[in-house]
């Protein structure tokens, strides 16, 4: 009888839980709910399964009572995509209604191909970046031939939506353009570092920037069991996510190459953001014109570790970061700053190469070393705190 009333009670506990919850998806209530009972899984929605357990929006009711049937249950790590307010061309500029950019190889597209008369760029074929951001426009005439895979990581009632990563903010379509830009089928507009790469565009953050640790965790998952040898993370935070962790490491087991920006917190010491600041990521720091390094760009904690060994909180990189115009989710160009606009330099650079060393045992770290070796010097002598080894260019 005991036991009937148990389960009654637990039935109807359960049949409360399943309620819509509205106010917690709202507030963006995210816990990792560190159990594997499919009991759990069902009251709460599982969103993301992990080994630790699963990730769930959960209302204030919903984790006091699972705390008091002995449930662990942490709140999970909110990152953030941080650029200053863009410039942005939001006019026609020519006969055909199509917004043009300033400069179709803007100045750290020449920097990176060292040539101040560059006009187009080349290289990425049959290499897939994946990027995840805050999706792309697909639309956008000098991305939608680069665009292979598209899904949204953040939708609140589906945990991924297949052939959905509509760009609200415009940061994802502006990293996108870094990277793999094809100025159009009309030849009109901007060229990225690696034009004829292929781009999974991964929404993994909302429209005000904020990103999920599970939304990004999962997409990353994603991205390795699908065929991405790159990923691009213009994204961070100030403390390190397992999640994110796991699923890094799990991605680089399969042989992805993982880039990211090391974050706008600069200039002090150690202030690289996560998941830039896990030494098996290349962590880019931003320069401005004649390699002037902002004070806003992360550093990190290179004069305190092994010379020319990347170690936790190291910066590896330094690219153009300083009033960089791309993509822009109007379909027109936007000039932004940060070490978000750092890193997808870094992503395209690694893209145009790969091809030279894809039948490597671990092509990954072929191009990571190709890196170093092609980095110029460009804050002092050695390995520093804002750009470690240097500015990586083409060859």
């Amino acid at each position: 009888m005991k036991n009937m009333k148990k389960l009654c009670i637990l039935g109807l506990f359960a049949l409360f839980l399943t309620l819509p919850s509205s106010a917690s998806a709202v507030e963006g209530n995210r816990y990792l709910v560190k159990t594997g009972s499919q009991f759990w899984k069902n009251a709460f929605n599982a969103r993301h399964e992990f080994s630790q357990g699963f990730t769930a929006d959960l209302n204030d009711w919903q984790v006091r009572f699972a705390k008091l049937l002995g449930v662990g249950i942490e709140p999970v790590n909110v990152l953030q995509i941080l650029p200053e307010e863009p410039t942005v061309k939001d006019k026609p500029t020519n006969k055909t209604n199509r917004l043009l950019p300033s400069d179709q190889t803007p100045w750290g597209v020449e920097y990176v191909y060292k040539d101040n008369s560059l006009i187009r760029t080349f290289g990425g074929e049959g290499v897939n970046v994946a990027v995840l951001d805050t999706g792309v426009v697909v639309s956008h005439p000098d991305l939608k031939s680069r665009i292979l895979k598209c899904k949204d990581f953040t939708n609140l009632r589906f945990s991924m939506i297949d052939g959905k990563c509509e760009d609200k903010n415009g940061h994802g379509t502006h990293v996108a353009g870094i990277i793999a830009a094809d100025s159009g089928v009309d030849g009109l507009g901007i060229y990225g570092i690696a034009p004829q790469a292929s781009l999974f565009t991964f929404k993994v953050c909302g429209n005000d920037g904020s990103c999920y640790a599970d939304d990004i965790a999962a997409a990353a998952k994603v991205a390795a069991d699908e065929g991405a040898n790159i990923i691009n993370l213009s994204l961070g935070g100030d403390k390190s996510s397992l999640l994110i962790t796991e699923a890094l490491d799990y991605a680089v087991s399969k042989g992805l190459l993982i880039v990211a920006a090391a974050g706008n917190d600069g200039p002090y010491f150690a202030s690289i953001d996560y998941p830039a600041a896990q030494s098996n990521v290349i962590a880019v720091g931003a320069f401005g014109l004649n390699f002037e390094i902002p004070d806003w760009s992360s550093r990190g904690s290179n004069s305190k570790t092994v010379p020319y060994v990347v170690e936790e909180k190291d910066v590896e990189l330094a690219m153009p970061g300083v009033n960089v115009e791309s993509a822009w989710k109007n379909g027109g160009y936007a000039i932004l700053s940060g070490t978000s606009m750092a890193a997808p330099f870094a992503s395209g650079l690694a893209a145009k190469y790969w091809p030279l060393f894809a039948a490597d045992i671990n092509p990954a770290e072929s191009v990571r070393n190709f890196l170093h070796i092609n980095a110029l010097d460009i804050d002092g002598v050695g390995d520093d705190d804002a750009t470690g080894f240097g500015f990586a260019k083409v060859q």
